[in-house]
C-alpha cells in the first residue's frame, strides 16, 4: 500500500473515531487515534480473516485487550466488511446498540473477546494461542495455522495478570502470538513516569519473548515488525509502537486529555482539518479507504481451508474435537463405582479420569495443587516442546492468568478447558471467572478443600464467603456434592452446560457414600435424601453437611422429631426449576433450615423470611476439623439441638 492510501485509511479511522466518541460525548478517542497506523497495516496487509464467516476455525484472532479503544476495533470492523454498519458506529454507546462501550464477544460480529478489564485480553491471547498450537501439532498445519494478534497498553502491561500471562507464554514458547504495545507513555492520570518507569522491552526479553522497537506511525516499520514477529516460531512477541495519543489533534495529542472524553466540537473540527478530512462532514469513509480494507479480507484463505478439511484423512477427528456431542461423549466413558467414604476431590479425579479418556479435547490443569484439587488424573503434561496428546497443563502459581488464559481456550474453540485451586484462592481469578459467565464460555472451574474442615492450615485457607461471592455470578452454575456419586452427577451437568460456566466445589476430608445417589438425576439442582411420614421440618444442605443433616434426622427421629433431608448441590439450578419441582422437594407450608459451613447469607432464597439458617458467619480457626465442627456448632447433635430448640420456639 502506498503511503497518501495508508494515510488515508489512518485517517479515516480517527474521523470514525472522533466523530463517534464527541455523537455519544462519552468514550476514548485518544487511543484509536493513536494506534490507527498500525491497524491499518495489520489489517490491511496480515490479518487472515472472513468478514462473512466471523468465526471459521483457522481465521486469525485479534484481540483489543486495551478495550477502552473500542472505536478502533468499531472502525476496523465496518471498514473491513463485518455486518456493521455506520449507523451502528452512530449508536456507539446507546442502549441496545451493537457498538457498546467495551466490547463484547457474541455481541459485535468480528468481536473475539469482551474485553475492558486491562490485562484481560492479553491473557485471553494467550489461551487463544496455547489452543492453537494444540489443534496445529494434534492435526497439522493444514487445518490449523493462524496467529493471535493483539494490541495492548501501558495499562494493561501494568496488570498483574499480564506479567503472570507473559510468564506462562514465555515459557511455554508460544510464538503464534503477536501483540503491539501502544507505548504511548500516557495514562488516565497523566504520563506513565508517574507510577511505571521499568523497562519493559528488558521485562519482556527476560520473560523469553522477541521484542522489538518501532516508531508505531511508521507503516513500512511496523509492517518489517510484524513480518519478523511472525518469523519467531519459538517465541511470543511485543513490538512495541512508540506512538502519541490522540494523533493528530492540535490542541491535545500526546495529553491524557485525549484518553477518556471527547475531543470537543472545536477541536474535532481542527483535527480533520490537518488530517486533510471534510470537518462538515461525520462518520465519512471514503471509497478508496473502503475498497483498501476489504481488499485485504475475503474468504479466499476461508475456501482453501474447507477444502484441505473435506479432503483431510483427519476431518471427523476435527469436527469431534471442535463441534463435541457431549451425550454421547459421557455415555460412552467407564465412570466409576463408590462405596464406603471418599473424599468429593478424589472422586471428582477418577470421574475426570474417566471422561478424559474419551474426549481428548478436555484439556486443563491446576495451579501448582494439581494432587490437592482433583485433577490428578495421570495424562501427559503439555510442555514447551509437546502440545499434541497433552492433556494437563501446569499452570504453576498463575490463578490470576490461569483464569484468563482458560477463558482465551474457551474462546478460540476446538478446545474445552478445565482449571482448578483451593476454593479460597478464588479471589485471586474471580476477574476471569466473573468473564467467563459475561461472555457465556464453558469454562470449569474446579475448587477443592470447601469449608474450615480443611483444618489446621487455619483461617487463611478456610473460605466463608467464597460459596456466596460464586453464586452471586449471574450466569455462574455452583454445584457442591455430599459424596462420590453426586460428584460424578456434577461433572456429567458441568459438561453438559455448554452455554455459560460451571464450578464445582469439593472436600479435602473423606465423606460416606449416601444411600441412593448412585445415577441421582440433579437436573433440579437437588434430590430428597430421606423422607418420612408427617415432617416437622426439612433440612436442606449441601457438601459435607448433608451427611451431618443425616445423622442429625437420625437424632431428632430418636426424640420423635421426624424431619425430610434434601441434598441442594446446585442452589442456581433448584431455583431455575419450576414451581412445581421446588415445591415438591419442599412444600410450601413446611418449615424449612439451610446448612453450610460458610456464611448463612445467601440462604434466604432458599429458607425463606422465618427459617433457620445453620452456617459460620465468621472466619475460621486453625484446628483439627472435629474441634471446629464443635466450635461451630456443625456436628449432628449440635445441629439436632439447633432444630430441636427452633421448632420449640
Amino acid at each position: 500500500m502506498d503511503a497518501a492510501r495508508h494515510r488515508l485509511c489512518a485517517n479515516t479511522i480517527k474521523g470514525l473515531a472522533m466523530d463517534a466518541v464527541q455523537a455519544a460525548n462519552s468514550g476514548h478517542p485518544g487511543m484509536p487515534m493513536g494506534m490507527a497506523d498500525a491497524a491499518t497495516v495489520l489489517w490491511t496487509r496480515f490479518l487472515k480473516h472472513d468478514p462473512a464467516d466471523p468465526n471459521w476455525p483457522d481465521r486469525d484472532r485479534f484481540v483489543l485487550s486495551a478495550g477502552h479503544g473500542s472505536m478502533l476495533l468499531y472502525s476496523l470492523l465496518h471498514l473491513s466488511g463485518y455486518d456493521l454498519s455506520l449507523d451502528d458506529l452512530r449508536q456507539f454507546r446507546q442502549l441496545g446498540s451493537r457498538t457498546p462501550g467495551h466490547p463484547e464477544v457474541g455481541h459485535t460480529a468480528g468481536v473475539e473477546t469482551t474485553t475492558g478489564p486491562l490485562g484481560q485480553g492479553f491473557a485471553n491471547g494467550v489461551g487463544m494461542a496455547m489452543a492453537e498450537r494444540m489443534l496445529r501439532e494434534t492435526f497439522g498445519s493444514e487445518l490449523c495455522d493462524h496467529f493471535i494478534y493483539g494490541i495492548v497498553s501501558d495499562g494493561d502491561l501494568m496488570e498483574g495478570i499480564a506479567t503472570e500471562a507473559a510468564s506462562l507464554a514465555g515459557h511455554l514458547g508460544l510464538g503464534r502470538i503477536v501483540y503491539l504495545y501502544d507505548d504511548n507513555h500516557i495514562s488516565i492520570d497523566g504520563p506513565t513516569e508517574l507510577s511505571f518507569t521499568e523497562d519493559v522491552a528488558a521485562k519482556f526479553v527476560a520473560m523469553g519473548w522477541h521484542v522489538q522497537k518501532v516508531d508505531g506511525h511508521d507503516p513500512e516499520a511496523v509492517a518489517t515488525a510484524i513480518a519478523a514477529a511472525r518469523a519467531e516460531a519459538g517465541r511470543p512477541s511485543l513490538i512495541a509502537a512508540r506512538t502519541v495519543i490522540g494523533h493528530g489533534s492540535p490542541s491535545y495529542q500526546g495529553t491524557a486529555r485525549t484518553h477518556g472524553e471527547a475531543l470537543g466540537a472545536d477541536e474535532v473540527r481542527r483535527t480533520k482539518v490537518a488530517l486533510g478530512l471534510d470537518p462538515d462532514v461525520t462518520f465519512a469513509v471514503p471509497k478508496d479507504a473502503l475498497d483498501a480494507f476489504r481488499e485485504g479480507a475475503g474468504p479466499a484463505d476461508h475456501a482453501a481451508w474447507r477444502q484441505r478439511l473435506s479432503s483431510s484423512a483427519k476431518r471427523d477427528e476435527w469436527l469431534a474435537w471442535t463441534q463435541p456431542d457431549w451425550v454421547r461423549t459421557l455415555s460412552s466413558a467407564s465412570w466409576p463405582r463408590f462405596e464406603g467414604k471418599v473424599a468429593t476431590r478424589k472422586a471428582f479425579a477418577a470421574c475426570l479420569k474417566a471422561v478424559s479418556a474419551v474426549a481428548p479435547w478436555l484439556v486443563g490443569g491446576s495451579a501448582d495443587l494439581t494432587g490437592s484439587n482433583g485433577v490428578a488424573i495421570g495424562a501427559t503434561a503439555l510442555t514447551p516442546d509437546r502440545f499434541a496428546g497433552a492433556r494437563s497443563v501446569h499452570w504453576g502459581v498463575r490463578e490470576h492468568a490461569m483464569g484468563g488464559a482458560c477463558n482465551g481456550i474457551a474462546l478460540h474453540g476446538g478446545v474445552r478447558p478445565y482449571c482448578a485451586t483451593f476454593l479460597v484462592f478464588h479471589d485471586y481469578h474471580r476477574p476471569s471467572v466473573r468473564l467467563s459467565a459475561l461472555m457465556g464460555q464453558p469454562v470449569l472451574w474446579i475448587y477443592s478443600h470447601d469449608s474450615v474442615f480443611l483444618g489446621e492450615d487455619g483461617p487463611t485457607h478456610q473460605p466463608i464467603e467464597t460459596l456466596l461471592a460464586l453464586r452471586a455470578i449471574p450466569g455462574m452454575v455452583v454445584w457442591r456434592p455430599a459424596d462420590a456419586n453426586e460428584t460424578a452427577a456434577s461433572l456429567r451437568a458441568s459438561l453438559l452446560h455448554t452455554t455459560g460456566p460451571s464450578a464445582v466445589v469439593l472436600t479435602r476430608q473423606d465423606l460416606p457414600v449416601l444411600p441412593g445417589a448412585d445415577g441421582i438425576d440433579l437436573s433440579a439442582g437437588a434430590w430428597l435424601v430421606r423422607d418420612v411420614l408427617a415432617p416437622s421440618a426439612v433440612l436442606v444442605a449441601t457438601g459435607s453437611e448433608v451427611s451431618a443433616a443425616l445423622a442429625a434426622a437420625d437424632l431428632l427421629q430418636a426424640s420423635d422429631v421426624r424431619v425430610r433431608v434434601v441434598s441442594m448441590p446446585s442452589r442456581e439450578r433448584f431455583l431455575a426449576a419450576d414451581a412445581a419441582t421446588r415445591n415438591a422437594l419442599l412444600p410450601v407450608n413446611l418449615p424449612r433450615v439451610t446448612i453450610e459451613a460458610a456464611t448463612t447469607k445467601g440462604w434466604e432464597c432458599v429458607a425463606g423470611d422465618g427459617g433457620l439458617r445453620i452456617g459460620i458467619d465468621r472466619f475460621g480457626a486453625s484446628a483439627p476439623a472435629a474441634q471446629l465442627a464443635e466450635l461451630f456448632g456443625l456436628t449432628p447433635a449440635a445441629i439436632a439441638d439447633r432444630v430441636r430448640g427452633w421448632l420449640q420456639a
